[in-house]
């Protein structure tokens, strides 16, 4: 007797069974993170004028960025599973 699989944990798996290590480090992640890094920055260094409420702000807006850009991912992948 299997156990049913949530889609989600089913969709994870075919993405992460086959992931390569090199892959995933020389692509184009690294371009996404520093430009995320640069958008904060520059975004919380027009609310604030100190270098400690803008280092915060700027780590809220990238928690917000990254997370967003990950749900986004999410569906893109639950839609292509679903085709």
């Amino acid at each position: 007797m299997t156990s049913r699989q949530s889609p989600l944990s089913i969709m994870l798996h075919s993405l992460f069974a086959n992931a390569e290590p090199a892959r995933f480090w020389s692509g184009d992640f690294w371009y996404a993170l520093m430009l995320i890094v640069a958008i904060s920055l520059v975004y919380a260094a027009t609310r604030h004028e100190r270098m400690r409420p803008i280092l915060i702000h700027a780590g809220r807006v990238f928690v917000w960025i990254t997370g967003f850009m990950f749900l986004v991912f999410l569906l893109m992948q639950f839609i292509g599973w679903r085709t």
